[in-house]
């Protein structure tokens, strides 16, 4: 620093106030800018062939890059006398590139050791067991996504500030950083979530984890070119981590679901409207511990469980435990599926739930039951075929063993009109390819 403002300082006095008492052919600034340049550059090289630590290394290469280059040699006042002396680099290039070298290794080395560090504390914060911090009524720990993209950034910015190769070296070589973080991570979370279930704390501290995927999938959308192969792997490492903790939030309440839903056909739904509440309410319970997730993941999880909600209605339907010969019969059960689907609706859309796809499944399925007309019900079939393409002939026929009323040949004709409109429908949304029919 000392040399580079007596120089700029000294070279300022010569341009302004020697420079004119001598002749031109002279040349006399550019003899004075030669020495001073020559004094520099010897330093210079000096103290790039010691042993330098890295932040003297990143100094050095800052002034060989930057300093020397644009803030001196391009001053308003030197830049034109300074051009024509035609100076060098600070340093031989061959020492530049020893040094870059250095500094890209040490600098990825660095970053690595402080990201594995990060990740044991995180792990040791989970062992002791203490409740994670609340951001606006949010689990947290927030600070994990903040150090880690942080310490990402900010090492690909200072190689850029001192060259654009050296910030394009050392991101490429990080690049795979932050996907073999994720991956370190989701290990050490699947630890913790088969090992401490016990834990006091272990459903705040996994809706925390949960919650800490949202930075980091905010960074890599906004920050990652889409043909980027690192973006793909860091979504998908995310997602598996996100969905591992909702199976494990989700694992109590559909325990409890199971026995309440086989009341339907144990009770061949009669009484389906009080059962229906026994659902909606065991549920309630349920959701208020989710709205800890951020809003991304609470709307997440309420559609993992208005999909699960509807799914186990129609596994229930599909039992073949009901057989209905009057069309009286089958007008009262498909009032109550109607009625049971609005509820189900009803509840799960106040309680935030997006899926609006799932909405029309029972409903369809009530008007199927309550038709008598063929063509009716084939029509009907046809617009369920195509709002849920993953239903089949295996799923429908169980179905329609409901309506006993029908002939097997009526029966058959339905099936095949099924089959021919899904043949070459790709499925969706799945709603119908998760369930088995016995």
């Amino acid at each position: 620093l000392h040399m580079g403002k007596t120089m700029k300082e000294d070279l300022t006095v010569v341009v302004k106030y020697i420079k004119q008492l001598y002749p031109p052919e002279f040349n006399v600034f550019s003899t004075y800018a030669e020495l001073y340049h020559n004094y520099f550059a010897s330093q210079a090289k000096k103290n790039a062939e010691s042993h330098l630590e890295d932040k003297d290394i990143y100094l050095l290469l800052s002034w060989v890059y930057n300093i020397y280059p644009k803030d001196m040699r391009k001053d308003r006042v030197l830049a034109e006398e300074l051009e024509k002396a035609k100076l060098g680099s600070l340093l031989p290039s061959s020492l530049s590139k020893e040094l870059e070298k250095k500094y890209v290794d040490s600098e990825e080395a660095t970053i690595k050791n402080s990201l594995t560090k990060c990740l044991d504390k995180e792990i040791q914060r989970w062992k002791d067991d203490k409740e994670p911090e609340k951001l606006n009524g949010h689990f947290q720990s927030e600070l994990l996504a903040i150090f880690v993209i942080q310490s990402i950034y900010s090492g690909q910015k200072r190689a850029k500030d001192i060259s654009m190769a050296m910030g394009e070296e050392l991101s490429h070589r990080l690049s795979k950083e932050l996907p073999a973080f994720l991956k370190s991570y989701k290990d050490a979370f699947e630890d913790f979530k088969e090992k401490s279930k016990k834990h006091r704390y272990y459903k705040p501290i996994l809706i925390a984890n949960i919650n800490n995927c949202w930075n980091f999938r905010d960074y890599t959308e906004k920050n990652m070119a889409e043909k980027d192969e690192n973006k793909a792997s860091i979504l998908s490492t995310l997602s598996d981590i996100e969905n591992s903790g909702f199976d494990v939030l989700l694992q109590p309440l559909f325990a409890q679901l199971k026995p309440i839903y086989k009341k339907f056909t144990e009770n061949k739904w009669d009484s389906s409207n009080e059962i229906m509440n026994e659902i909606i309410k065991t549920t309630s319970k349920h959701i208020s511990d989710f709205r800890t997730l951020k809003d991304p993941f609470y709307h997440a999880i309420i559609e993992k469980i208005h999909a699960r909600l509807v799914k186990e209605y129609i596994v229930r339907l599909l039992k073949r435990k009901v057989s209905l010969k009057t069309p009286a019969q089958q007008q009262n059960l498909a009032q109550n599926i109607s009625e049971n689907a609005a509820d189900l609706e009803d509840f799960c859309t106040s309680n935030g739930s997006q899926a609006m796809w799932l909405n029309s499944a029972l409903p369809k399925l009530a008007e199927i039951v309550r038709l008598q007309d063929l063509g009716a019900i084939k029509i009907e079939v046809a617009t369920l075929a195509t709002t849920y393409p993953d239903i089949r002939k295996r799923h429908l026929e169980a179905f329609l063993h409901i309506k006993a009323n029908l002939s097997r040949g009526e029966l058959k004709s339905i099936l095949g009109y099924l089959a021919d409109s899904t043949a070459s429908t790709p499925p969706g949304a799945p709603l119908f390819s998760n369930i088995n029919v016995s």
